[in-house]
Formats: C-alpha cells, sequence, structure tokens
C-alpha cells in the first residue's frame, strides 16, 4: 500500500469537484420570480371584486351590468391567450414578459382613473388582453428550467401565489378602500409590477445555459443525461420554430385539453368576482369580516395546489406511467369539488357555506399541477401556444361564469349558479377520467 499523501492542492482540488458535483438552486430561483408574477398577475385582476360594491353603486350600476364588466376581462383574455403563447415560443420568455408586465401595471392604474361603465369595461378588457400571454410564456419558462419530474410541482408552487394573491387582496383591498377609497386600490396595486420587471430583468434568463449561477450538475438535473454521460441539449427559444397549427387544431386531445380547463376554470372563478358580494349580500356578513372569510377558500386551495402538484409528480416517479398519474389526480379531485358545491348552496348556515365552499375550492385546486402540467407534456417546443389554446378555453368558460351568477343572483336565485358550476365540474371529472392522454402529444402526426 502506497504511503503517498494528497498535497494540499490536490486536497484543495477535491474539495472543488465536490463542491461542483452538487447542484445548485437557480431553478428555484427562477421558480420564485415567477411565482410572484402569479401572485401580481391575480392581484391585479381581483382587486375590483372588493371594489365592485363600491363602484356600482357609484356608476349606478346593476348586477348583471356588473358581469359583464367581469368577463370582460376574460373575453380580452381569452382573445390574447394564443398570440401570448406564440409570442414566448417564438421571441423567448424573458423579452416578451418584460414588455407586458410593465403596459398592465400602468393598465391598472388606468381603472383607477374611470368615470362610468364603458372606461371601467374598457380598461379591465385592455388588462385581459395584456395580461393573456403571461401564463402560456410561464409555462414555456418553466419547461425550459425544469425536468418532467417536477412539472406538477412547479405549477402547484406558481398557482399557489396566484390564489394567496385572491386570498390576501380582500384583507389588503378592504383596507385601502376604508382609507383611501376604491380608486387608490388600483392606483397602489399597479405600481408594484414595476418592481417586479426590475428584477426579472435582472435574474431571469430564457434557458439554465445562460446563466451564470447554474453549475454543471444542476443543468444534467434539468437537461437529463445521455448513456454516454452528455447533456441533452436545450430548445433554443430564439429558434422561432413554424408552429404545426393544422396538427394541434386537429388534435382530438388537445380538444379534449382544452374543454376540461374550460370545466375548471368555469368553477373557479366565481372566487375571483362574486364570492365577496355573495358573501356580503346573500350570507349578511359584516364588511369587517369579509377580508378573512373571503381570503379562507382561497387560502386552503394554496395547500391544494401544493398537494396536487406534489402528487402527480410523486405517482409519475413511481410508475413511470404519465397518463396515470395526471388522471389519478385530476378526475376524482373535480369529482369531489362538484360534490362539496351541492351543500354549500342548499345550507341555510354560513359558515356551513363558507366551510362546504373551502373545501370545493381545495379539491379543485389540486387539479391545477397536472392540468397545467400537460400542455408541457404534449407540445414540446410549442407548449407556450398549446398552454394558450388551453388558457384560451378555460377563460372563454370562464367569461360566462360571472355573467349566469349575475343573472340568477340580481332575480334573487342563489342557489342555481352552484349547480350550474357542479354539473360543469362533474363534465371535467369525465373528461379526464376517459379522454385526455398526456402520453400522446398534440404537434405530431
Amino acid at each position: 500500500m502506497s504511503d503517498t499523501q494528497p498535497t494540499p492542492n490536490q486536497k484543495n482540488s477535491a474539495r472543488l469537484e465536490d463542491v461542483a458535483s452538487v447542484p445548485t438552486k437557480v431553478r428555484w430561483g427562477v421558480l420564485f420570480l415567477i411565482s410572484l408574477m402569479y401572485l401580481l398577475t391575480y392581484m391585479d385582476r381581483s382587486n375590483i371584486s372588493v371594489a365592485a360594491p363600491a363602484i356600482t353603486k357609484e356608476f349606478g350600476l346593476s348586477k348583471t351590468a356588473m358581469g359583464f364588466v367581469f368577463s370582460a376581462f376574460l373575453w380580452a383574455y381569452a382573445i390574447g391567450q394564443i398570440p401570448g403563447g406564440w409570442l414566448g415560443d417564438r421571441f423567448g420568455p424573458r423579452k416578451v414578459l418584460l414588455s407586458i408586465i410593465p403596459f398592465w401595471s400602468c393598465t391598472v392604474i388606468l381603472t383607477g382613473l374611470t368615470r362610468g361603465a364603458a372606461s371601467l369595461g374598457v380598461t379591465r378588457f385592455v388588462l385581459g388582453l395584456s395580461e393573456a400571454g403571461a401564463f402560456p410564456i410561464a409555462t414555456r419558462a418553466m419547461q425550459l428550467w425544469f425536468p418532467k419530474s417536477e412539472r406538477g410541482i412547479v405549477h402547484g408552487v406558481t398557482h399557489s401565489f396566484s390564489r394567496f394573491a385572491v386570498a390576501a387582496t380582500p384583507f389588503v383591498a378592504v383596507h385601502i378602500l376604508v382609507a383611501f377609497g376604491w380608486r387608490a386600490i388600483f392606483y397602489i396595486f399597479g405600481l408594484v409590477g414595476f418592481a417586479w420587471s426590475a428584477g426579472f430583468f435582472l435574474f431571469y434568463r430564457n434557458t439554465p445555459e445562460e446563466h451564470k449561477g447554474i453549475n454543471q450538475a444542476e443543468l444534467a438535473h434539468i437537461r437529463g443525461r445521455r448513456s454516454d454521460g452528455s447533456i441533452h441539449a436545450s430548445v433554443d427559444p430564439r429558434s422561432r420554430p413554424a408552429v404545426p397549427w393544422k396538427k394541434i387544431f386537429g388534435s382530438p386531445n388537445m380538444w379534449y385539453i382544452a374543454g376540461a380547463y374550460g370545466c375548471f376554470f368555469y368553477g373557479t372563478y366565481f372566487f375571483l368576482t362574486w364570492f365577496p358580494t355573495y358573501l356580503l349580500e346573500y350570507r349578511h356578513l359584516s364588511l369587517s369580516s369579509l377580508g378573512i372569510v373571503a381570503s379562507l377558500p382561497l387560502l386552503v386551495g394554496m395547500v391544494g395546489d401544493i398537494v396536487g402538484g406534489s402528487l402527480t409528480d410523486r405517482v409519475y416517479r413511481k410508475t413511470g406511467k404519465l397518463k396515470f398519474a395526471r388522471r389519478i389526480v385530476a378526475a376524482p379531485c373535480m369529482l369531489a369539488s362538484a360534490a362539496c358545491l351541492i351543500p354549500a348552496a342548499t345550507t341555510r348556515s354560513a359558515s356551513t357555506a363558507v366551510l362546504c365552499l373551502t373545501a370545493s375550492l381545495f379539491f379543485l385546486e389540486m387539479v391545477i399541477g397536472p392540468a397545467w402540467a400537460v400542455p408541457m407534456d404534449v407540445g414540446g417546443e410549442y407548449s407556450g401556444t398549446v398552454t394558450g389554446i388551453m388558457n384560451m378555453a378555460g377563460a372563454l368558460a370562464a367569461s360566462v361564469s360571472p355573467v349566469v351568477f349575475g343573472f340568477f343572483a340580481q332575480r334573487g336565485f342563489w342557489i342555481a349558479p352552484f349547480l350550474v358550476t357542479a354539473g360543469m365540474l362533474l363534465t371535467g371529472a369525465l373528461i379526464w377520467a376517459f379522454l385526455i392522454d398526456p402520453e400522446h402529444s398534440v404537434v405530431k402526426a
């Protein structure tokens, strides 16, 4: 046996190799930034739900008219989904997000300057159009930064931030409303987007390969290694691929994915629009308690996002069966969510209604992870475009929700819209259980 001892230089070299073999965590910093963007988008789109009672009184709007104002955002949001996703695929997430977010932040500020239904509708429409590309582009960004085994959890985390935004917004906005009036809500919220844009500009790069802080170990984890030990090459987001529109729109799987997400989005949008008004006018809660009670389902929904995303990833890692991993979470959870709406609608107890609605949203939010992972699974380098199509269908379906609820509520029928929503969720559960195939590409023959 040799008595030769390693020299100090050799020891230092070994330590450096050990350090280099430990993956850095840059991708989680990217996830945090994107999650903050999700929070920002939902702050800016949901703050109007708190201001709605004051706006309807000042502008003299009926509930049906206010329902159309709520829907104006979604009509534009739906229109902008496919162009937004396409722009992210073609020009890279960094450039496009740094263009649209300062623009919509200006639009939020302008909402505080509106003087009637027409100008309010216009600002909501422009906000929807400018926010439309955010999530499809973010999906493309996360596809470039995360491996397939982490796709569920990253969407669970990002969407938990969006639900936290909706949960926190009533609490924050009510205090602003009481202190400064409803217009100040939009002025204050609108300024936050500029701060986020500065942070995103400094930290984010389109691919891990472009980021100076990432090491080879983390890059190998993201890209995966070939049998010869080399790392799979990334897809360059600047390659500007020609989108195979005919294949995408001709794929039944694409329409199943879009249809199921439409059912999901229809179910969630009540909490972003009419929920505070429902609590005030039908369940007779006080304004002082509104901020806490209106936040409860969204806070619990955050847990659902994380649980659902983690569960679908865990099932995939254990079984290697992508179809099973996505379906086993999404289908039962949509069914459970629908079931919880029935007692929520029919009970006379306000506390029971809130608890049932909280349970319903918890199960529904568990669907987020698999639902948003699927466009990554089936879309390849066109995942932004595929996500845009899915989210467009969701926005179109959701745009009907506040109008339906406003129509029934104005006539005193507060139970009927919940029964309609339960039917939508049941339909979504059946689509997930029997039709959606995450293993079947929508962009290849």
